[in-house]
């Protein structure tokens, strides 16, 4: 890695707040001719690039010319292992998982297909401008020790789990309470906490665990520091029947988890589409987190998801992308069927929300503000150059726009990967598009 200082010089914009509680003037930074200076891999000055320049004219400085540097987008909800069944026909949630997500994941019993599909995915996050996320494995340990290993040879800072799933799902895919205890466990221990790796206690959903296992998850996050939790809750109908059938003494789906201790501020609640008002009191009470996954959720069927509900109960939300059920990687897109799933709801997404949501509210989702999430001085160089002439029309519509907020809706209507010109990770280049 570079020892020297480097400077990185376009427009530049970073959230510094939820624009719905600190006003929309006061929830970014923007920086027409902006400067980011980095060195070994940490933001040490962002200002305008006049100033600095002054203050430091013999600095190494790359220009980006008709570009905007945001910070690396943060996908809080996504499986790597379904990758390859993104864009299959027809089912919803209970269906989709027989038909679809179980046989994909039985082939991650083979390690070689765990360091292809892991590696696979990594490029696609990257291309995407995705520089951490908190991803599914499967229930094979060497699913998440291939991702952590690719993960770390490219120096992301990622978060990820062995599926703990003990029942109602096929016998090659089951493991038993004890057993996903020590494979947890023997994971957390070789890699939480090792350079930009965290670990993720991820239990598929309650229907999948038998209470001794949600027991001894809960137990896990009780022995070790910084843990996350990452499960799914309320993303279809049938499923919170199922759970209310299979945990009668439970008062609604959210108690099956809090009853085992899994509410914690580093908890993630992938869907959480048809929650009550207690339930979004509960977890607005224990600084838990939900994953809002717009294009999973239309795509599913599953229904819409309430934004506007957990702004009023103060619930932390952030954008999750959750590949395979989602239909992209890209979180301009995802971007982009939030802002119609909530059109749909009678509410609308301003696109400094937008942005928002798939940046600063992913970290603070993650308790990582001090890292990653915004451009401040101190924080981890993880940040997207995004082309504001990616396409023709793009390109076209841009001539158009007269202000950064334009510019930022047309990104999220218009953008996808081809909008993404280079993804850098702790300050070195990790991605470059070849256009």
């Amino acid at each position: 890695m570079k020892n020297a200082a480097i400077a990185h010089r376009s427009a530049i914009l970073h959230s510094l707040g939820d624009p719905h509680t600190s006003g929309v003037e006061n929830s970014y930074e923007y920086f027409e001719d902006g400067l980011l200076i980095i060195e070994q891999g940490i933001i040490t000055h962002l200002g305008d690039a006049s100033e600095l320049l002054h203050r430091f004219p013999n600095i190494e400085v790359l220009q980006h010319h008709n570009k905007l540097i945001v910070p690396g987008f943060i996908d809080t909800h996504i499986h790597y292992p379904q990758t390859g069944v993104i864009a299959s026909y027809g089912e919803q949630l209970l269906d989709w998982l027989e038909n679809y997500t179980f046989p994909a994941e039985a082939a991650f019993s083979d390690e070689k297909h765990c360091d292809a599909s892991a590696e696979f995915f990594l490029d696609e996050l990257l291309k995407n401008g995705t520089t951490t996320a908190l991803v599914f494995g499967t229930v094979h340990k060497s699913s998440v020790e291939a991702f952590f290993q690719a993960a770390d040879k490219r120096h992301l800072r990622m978060i990820a789990g062995k599926v703990m799933m003990d029942r109602n799902a096929p016998e090659n895919l089951t493991d038993t309470a004890h057993s996903s205890y020590v494979d947890s466990k023997e994971l957390i221990q070789k890699y939480h906490g090792k350079n930009r790796l965290h670990y993720a206690v991820t239990p598929r959903f309650a229907p999948t665990s038998t209470p001794e296992q949600l027991q001894l998850a809960g137990k896990l996050l009780s022995e070790f520091d910084d843990l996350y939790l990452h499960t799914h809750l309320s993303e279809n109908k049938k499923e919170i029947d199922w759970v209310a059938q299979l945990f009668p003494e439970r008062k609604n789906y959210l108690d099956v988890y809090d009853h085992y201790d899994l509410l914690t501020p580093r908890s993630v609640f992938a869907h959480a589409i048809h929650l009550d008002d207690d339930e979004c009191q509960r977890l607005a009470a224990c600084q838990s987190s939900v994953a809002f996954c717009p294009t999973s959720n239309t795509f599913l069927g599953s229904g819409l998801f309430n934004l506007s509900k957990m702004q009023r109960h103060k619930v932390q939300v952030a954008l999750g992308t959750d590949i395979g059920g989602g239909t992209s990687f890209s979180m301009l897109q995802t971007m982009q069927e939030a802002y119609k799933v909530c059109q749909l709801s009678g509410h609308q997404i301003n696109p400094f929300k937008a942005f928002y949501l798939a940046t600063l509210a992913g970290a603070q989702a993650l308790k990582l503000t001090d890292k990653i999430g915004d451009l401040k001085v101190g924080t981890e160089a993880d940040f997207v150059v995004l082309d504001l002439a990616a396409t023709p029309l793009i390109n076209y519509r841009m001539q158009r726009a007269r202000s950064i907020e334009e510019q930022l809706f047309v990104l999220m209507i218009l953008g996808d990967d081809r909008a993404i010109a280079e993804t850098y990770s702790f300050g070195e280049c990790v991605y470059q598009s070849n256009s």
